[in-house]
């Protein structure tokens, strides 16, 4: 009898007597798979360009972090940030409600958290596929071929890794291909020191053996392996180390701030921090000196996929009477994700990044069959902040990073512009927190500065920073785009800043909360070993 796991239940295939039979009375090569029509690791990881494809499989998969699970509209990027100090939910659907009424709807059995384990347990063990198939002698490729390979899967894995210990804590460490031979169901959960140790090997790799730019885009790099490596050392509380890569990256001369107006747009009103969103601007050979990670989309291209993150950014500004669909309302979106009141009042008045080119401050009457009494076409409906924070409020204002239309489809749910994954802003930030822990504020507000000065927000000095100052210009600086929950588990600010900063989310939120239950179907499956739930589950 063989046992296989799949999807959480075990399937049992019982191996039939007459078979053995048949198989040698036929020879020892009958029940030997060779098939000529489809794809198996063993026919496809035999040169450098199978390993490229399996690479392209691994890549498709972390894109969906923007994408969404499979065949829905659930976005996986949802529990990063709703919930948190700058993000919660207009339109709610079953999961969203989780992240703005926490209480009983967090638990085990809901399908967000078994999702985010499946997704991110596939990219590990895809990335532990290739690493253990690089071994084979037989395959014919250089060792810079082969390390650069390998980097690229083991950066990847520690990506994984790192979504993993800041939502669930302590995880099953895997680091070898899974396969019918090696099914266990008793599985630890290893200590999150252990789990970085390995995430702290594996960027080093990478960061030793990946291209400081990548030769295709879309692809992680040395600088990436370094961005992640300083997140990592901060984590763990070693501020130097994080100073000194962040500084590789910021120092390399590959990598620079956008200050100037560039791209399809520079001749149109607007501001050089939002050209890098423009739809033809975002990748590196647009001229986006400052994009260290892109995620790229393709309409009507095999595996090019398709971007949900408008969908759920943009409001239903539809809603309001006598303003459609359109390109310049923003595309079709339906207000999963929206800035949390205390978010959209943080900027300075000269800051570019709070003005109406960041943030949607108006729509445009265009529906002349439903205009209200007293307006034309083109006039402007302006959104508004409230007092607290309104469920279904279809003007309240949001970010304009990820507006899109599809011309042959308006009302289509997917975007097919690049994306940016990950900024050297970021990088930048993460020096001025390393700098701060290491005592040196005056060198962070210096830090900081940079990137305040890109936006022409003003200058601050070493007694304005603190960390929740350096929290506060994240949140300015990546409003939509940072993995929040993360960045507050990683500084231990979570809990304080949800309750002082978000309207929806504090009534409810406990300490409990602050880490998400293990998937209740994992525990399940375990049969061989008790997995123990966190805390208050």
């Amino acid at each position: 009898m063989i046992k296989m796991r799949l999807n959480g239940r075990v399937l049992v295939v019982l191996a039939i007597p007459l078979l053995a039979g048949l198989a040698a009375a036929c020879g020892k090569d009958f029940l030997v798979e060779d098939p000529k029509n489809i794809i198996t690791a063993e026919n496809l990881y035999t040169n450098l360009a199978g390993f490229e494809a399996g690479l392209n499989g691994i890549y498709a998969q972390v894109r969906r972090e923007h994408q969404g699970a499979s065949g829905s509209n659930e976005l996986f990027q949802t529990p990063f940030i709703s919930g948190t100090d700058i993000g919660y939910s207009n339109y709610v659907s079953t999961t969203e409600r989780i992240f703005n009424e926490w209480g009983v709807r967090n638990n085990p059995q809901a399908g967000v958290y078994q999702d985010l384990w499946l997704w991110l347990y596939q990219i590990i063990n895809a990335s532990n596929t290739v690493i253990d198939r690089a071994e084979n002698p037989a395959v014919v490729w250089t060792p810079e071929q082969k390390n650069r390979v390998v980097g690229e899967a083991r950066l990847l894995r520690a990506w994984a890794y790192r979504h993993l210990t800041y939502l669930f804590g302590p995880v099953p460490l895997l680091l070898h291909e899974s396969t019918g031979d090696n099914i266990r169901y008793d599985w630890e959960r290893t200590p999150v020191a252990d789990i970085r140790a390995q995430m702290e090997q594996d960027l080093l790799f990478a960061e030793a053996n990946l291209p400081l730019v990548p030769e295709t885009e879309g692809k992680v790099s040395k600088a990436v392996a370094e961005h992640y490596l300083a997140d990592l050392y901060l984590a763990m509380g070693e501020p130097e180390k994080a100073d000194t890569m962040a500084s590789r990256v910021i120092n390399s001369g590959a990598y620079h701030l956008v200050t100037s107006r560039y791209g399809v747009k520079a001749s149109q009103p607007g501001v050089p921090f939002m050209d890098q969103f423009q739809e033809g601007n975002v990748d590196r050979s647009q001229g986006n000196t400052e994009v260290l990670w892109t995620f790229l989309y393709a309409k009507g291209v095999p595996g090019g996929g398709g971007s949900i993150m408008r969908r759920y950014w943009a409001n239903r500004y539809y809603n309001n009477k006598g303003v459609a669909v359109s390109d310049s309302n923003g595309g079709r979106g339906i207000g999963r994700l929206t800035p949390t009141r205390w978010s959209l009042g943080i900027y300075d008045s000269t800051d570019d990044r709070g003005t109406y080119f960041a943030i949607r401050k108006f729509y445009l009457y265009n529906d002349a069959a439903n205009l209200p009494a007293g307006k034309k076409l083109g006039d402007t409906l302006k959104t508004r902040v409230l007092a607290h924070q309104k469920i279904n409020d279809a003007l309240w204002p949001t970010t304009r990073k990820w507006d899109y239309t599809d011309p042959t489809d308006i009302s289509g749910d997917l975007g097919y512009k690049d994306e940016p994954y990950l900024r050297l802003a970021d990088t930048y930030l993460l020096l001025a927190e390393a700098q701060l822990k290491e005592g040196r504020a005056d060198l962070a507000a210096e830090t900081i500065n940079i990137v305040r000065a890109r936006s022409n927000a003003a200058p601050i000095t070493a007694a304005d920073v603190t960390l929740d100052f350096i929290l506060d210009e994240r949140a300015r600086e990546f409003m939509g785009e940072e993995e929040r929950r993360e960045t507050l588990i990683r500084t231990g600010t979570l809990l304080p800043r949800i309750r002082a900063y978000n309207d929806t989310a504090s009534k409810t939120i406990t300490e409990r909360d602050t880490v998400f239950p293990i998937p209740q179907i994992v525990i399940d499956a375990n049969t061989g070993r008790v997995m123990e739930q966190n805390p208050g589950y």
